[in-house]
């Protein structure tokens, strides 16, 4: 072997090895196109905790195939691969929030119930606060035993007194209750669906489904008032507490969902399909989304 060729294949192998540092520190012309990407530092201005307080359909009761609590499937604070909760898009904007996305909703929670929450959000110190509450004080076993507007409203307030109190920085978003009488509306037709309801499905509502008789009517109509009566109080509520709240303007009532985003066992509450409409809908009114 020549002393020539020798040399110049050292000056070659060192060029080369120079290449390569080059391409390895991540900068110019020598990086390799496929360099994974860096994860999101943490962000200030978006929340590191968030809570989510309501009744069932937070708690994403009936997405899991049974009639039971499934909150990672939750519109809000849902960690599950098959809904874009609102604690999923934060992750992947903020990874402090990482864990902390804390589900204090309730099967079966009316308003009564969301001061206790509130004081669960307080203590997990949750920077961004969701609320949706509201349905199963219409849904009693009769329209004389639903909450009163008055008595809503007062549980409402003492509730974002709480917050307010325990963490006057915390955002708040006020969801508006769905509108529970298209459920009749679209689904009284349907036999399989009224099986389903008559064993006790949401009775001020959604007894004697199919009946036309006057009193029945009526009291559908009473029921859909109340809900409507709450909602604008949910506003003013929300109004009252301040500029760290923020109303969905009745964005969720008004989604004109069909039977495909409720699930098969209750006719009620929302499917997979369903969740993951809510949390888009109220995602737009949150402030995060650009």
């Amino acid at each position: 072997m020549s002393r020539r060729w020798t040399t110049t294949a050292a000056v070659t192998l060192l060029a080369l090895a120079a290449l390569a540092c080059e391409g390895g520190s991540g900068g110019g012309i020598g990086q390799p196109s496929g360099a994974p990407t860096p994860p999101p530092s943490a962000r200030p201005d978006l929340p590191a905790s968030m809570a989510a307080l309501g009744d069932s359909i937070t708690t994403g009761f009936g997405t899991c195939l049974v009639l039971s609590n499934c909150q990672r499937n939750s519109w809000s604070s849902g960690d599950g691969l098959r809904v874009d909760s609102h604690y999923r898009r934060l992750l992947e904007a903020n990874p402090a929030i990482r864990g902390n996305g804390h589900n204090q909703a309730a099967a079966g929670a009316r308003a009564r119930q969301l001061p206790e929450q509130a004081t669960a959000a307080v203590n997990a110190k949750a920077d961004y606060v969701t609320v949706l509450i509201g349905a199963n004080d219409a849904c009693r076993g009769r329209i004389e035993d639903m909450t009163e507007v008055t008595d809503f409203r007062s549980e409402v307030d003492r509730a974002l007194a709480v917050l307010k109190q325990g963490r006057p920085k915390a955002r708040v978003l006020m969801v508006s209750i769905p509108d529970l009488y298209r459920l009749w509306e679209i689904g009284h037709p349907e036999t399989q669906v009224v099986r389903v309801w008559n064993r006790g499905i949401c009775p001020a509502l959604l007894a004697n489904p199919t009946s036309t008789a006057d009193a029945d009517v009526s009291r559908r109509s009473l029921f859909r008032a109340r809900i409507d009566a709450y909602n604008k109080q949910l506003v003013a509520a929300c109004k009252a507490y301040g500029s760290r709240c923020r109303s969905d303007g009745g964005a969720v009532h008004r989604v004109r969902f069909s039977l495909d985003m409720l699930n098969r066992l209750d006719y009620f509450h929302p499917d997979v399909d369903g969740q993951n409409k809510l949390a888009e809908v109220t995602w737009g009114a949150s402030g995060f989304s650009g």
